[in-house]
């Protein structure tokens, strides 16, 4: 199926079942609506085990499991006994239950009786019916199930431990409402159909403010396969700016708005290729000019569509305290030295961040005179750029190999690093450089994960953060850590959590293959949430480029490799990576094993027409 407006959904040859005057659909609804109450479940037959994108009022309402509860699943718990059954009922029949599973892998119809059970455990029929829907390249995208529920008169006594009440309260009130005693409808008679959806009867304007904005990018392409209605309107740049801002937050969609080649591909493609990242590429990136002189061990960022660095290890392990800028619009980009007022004592090991649209800040590392805790912020459009420095109250230890990054475009996090005498820290603090008199704070929590240096910390879904990897603790030893924790900002009493890792609180093991435990590499926040990890020291000074993607936000979180042609960088260890414009991941610099490739550098573009 397509995402954006390339595409028509039908040709006159097509079989076309239409919803009044609303347009078509890609099924018989009067063949599906024999009776009511139905529920409705759409699922994703594009990812592993077909997740739920979508369950109507009828379903939550008899079933008693919220919308919340079931998205992101597969449907099989409903062949459990209970929120808390871990296995099928007896009682379900395997045969039905086989049958379900050949049809989905053959990608056609079933219709069948279940027995299901409701949230309370307490018994349903579920006559059902799912109906494959096909994509333009013949591909299955979805599974629409209608399910026609009645009461199944079958005594199995209450369910062990359970405590819950309101779910069979409010399906036996529905099942027993007028909806429950429609008579089926007519066969053939498809106008009646307009009365289901009453949703389609509410002005364009409110369906696309107050309900289709507020949908993921992934849901809105599958809204667009219902009816022509839906399908014109969800064709609507404007509508697909709301969705996207709402998905990924007003300041990505703010980076992105300042990018030409993203705004000439416009919203919808947009959410599709970096949802998708179906159009992701390697190129190498040639540009003027030179870092002079040569160092390693500096710190990169992405201000909009600019690439700044920050000092490093200059020859002799001087450290360096010089800025560089890199104006990825210009028709021909070169390094540019800029020339700044106050500029902080040289260091290395040191971490760059943006904060507030332009502006630079700067923490720790390791200078002449041994480790920093000092805050240094730069506003790169100021004439001319003046560094001023923070002096923020109870300031962290020393450190330098940390990580840091900001959050609310304010706020800058700095985790872990490596203080006096080699000793690895696990603390995290919090600044807010909107104060007037910022004062550092450190995050209280009960457990923190092993102490660490040349790991990444990553903001996704506004207020959370990930750690992942580094060179951690164990006992009297240190080791590459392939963890990965999460902990989220807004909450009350934030707590670290662990995503996976052994014998650590909360700790589970995520799915698919991943990546192999190690330091110095990069990590970049994706639009929706997902992380993706790259390059590093895994073993010794030569790791492979390989890209490696997570979707915290995941019932069970699924490391995927993501296989990316073009040309990578040849060595992904010791380089400096950010993301330009939100749709660009630029690598500067490497280590050889011999020298230091500072003029290599290479994009990762995530979006087709960036390129």
């Amino acid at each position: 199926m397509e995402w954006d407006s390339d595409s028509d959904l039908s040709t006159e040859e097509d079989e076309i079942y239409m919803l009044d005057d609303a347009g078509p659909l890609p099924f018989p609804v009067s063949n599906l609506l024999q009776a009511a109450p139905c529920g409705i479940v759409v699922t994703d037959a594009l990812e592993l085990d077909h997740p739920i994108i979508y369950v109507n009022t009828v379903f939550e309402k008899v079933t008693g499991y919220r919308a919340e509860d079931v998205l992101g699943r597969n449907c099989r718990f409903l062949q459990c006994r209970g929120p808390f059954a871990k296995r099928r009922h007896t009682l379900v029949d395997s045969a039905i239950v086989s049958e379900i599973r050949r049809c989905l892998e053959k990608g056609i119809e079933f219709q069948g009786e279940l027995l299901n059970f409701r949230k309370d455990g307490s018994p349903l029929m579920n006559r059902l019916r799912l109906t494959p829907i096909y994509g333009d390249d013949e591909t299955i995208t979805h599974i629409i199930g209608i399910q026609f529920f009645a009461e199944a008169n079958i005594d199995l006594g209450p369910v062990p431990g359970s405590t819950i009440k309101e779910s069979s309260k409010s399906s036996d009130q529905f099942l027993s409402s007028p909806l429950a005693s429609l008579r089926p409808l007519p066969t053939g008679d498809r106008n009646v159909s307009r009365g289901f959806c009453g949703i389609l009867q509410l002005s364009d304007e409110v369906l696309s403010l107050k309900i289709l904005s507020r949908l993921t990018p992934r849901d809105i392409a599958s809204v667009g396969s219902v009816c022509r209605q839906l399908y014109e309107l969800t064709r609507n740049e404007d509508l697909w700016r709301m969705v996207c801002q709402n998905a990924w937050g007003s300041e990505t969609t703010s980076v992105l708005e300042t990018v030409p080649a993203a705004r000439r591909l416009g919203w919808g493609r947009l959410a599709r290729e970096l949802t998708t990242l179906e159009a992701a590429a390697w190129r190498k990136l040639t540009v003027g000019g030179a870092v002079e002189p040569s160092r390693c061990n500096f710190s990169a960022c992405a201000v909009g569509n600019r690439v700044v660095l920050f000092g490093g290890e200059g020859v002799n392990m001087q450290p360096m305290n010089d800025t560089f800028v890199l104006d990825l619009n210009s028709s021909n980009p070169e390094w540019q030295h800029v020339q700044v007022s106050s500029p902080p004592p040289g260091r290395w090991g040191h971490t760059l961040s943006c904060v507030n649209g332009s502006h630079l800040v700067v923490f720790g590392g390791c200078g002449t005179q041994g480790l920093l805790n000092d805050v240094f912020v730069l506003d790169l459009d100021e004439k001319p750029p003046t560094w001023r420095e923070i002096s923020g109250l109870a300031p962290p230890l020393p450190r330098s190999w940390h990580s840091s990054c900001t959050l609310d475009g304010t706020k800058l996090i700095v985790s872990g690093g490596c203080a006096d005498s080699g000793v690895l820290l696990s603390d995290t603090f919090l600044l807010d450089l909107s104060m007037e008199k910022p004062v550092w704070r450190e995050i209280p929590v009960a457990w923190t994960p092993p102490s660490r240096l040349g790991h990444t910390l990553t903001v996704y879904g506004g207020r959370k953060i990930l750690m992942f990897g580094g060179l951690a603790k164990s006992g009297p030893l240190r080791f590459r850590s392939s963890d990965v924790f999460t902990m989220d900002l807004s909450e009350e009493e934030p707590c670290w959590r662990c995503v996976t890792g052994s014998g650590m609180p909360g700790s589970g093991n995520p799915g698919g293959i991943a990546p192999p435990p190690r330091l110095d590499h990069v990590a970049v926040s994706l639009p929706g949430g997902r992380i993706l990890i790259f390059g590093g020291s895994v073993a010794g000074l030569h790791s492979a480029s390989q890209l490696y993607t997570l979707d915290p936000t995941d019932e069970r979180p699924t490391w995927r490799i993501l296989n990316v042609p073009g040309h990578p960088p040849r060595f992904a260890w010791g380089h400096s990576t950010c993301v330009v414009g939100g749709t660009r991941a630029i690598v500067l610099g490497g280590q050889t094993g011999e020298e230091w490739m500072l003029s290599e550098l290479h994009e990762l573009s995530l979006a087709s027409s960036v390129i």
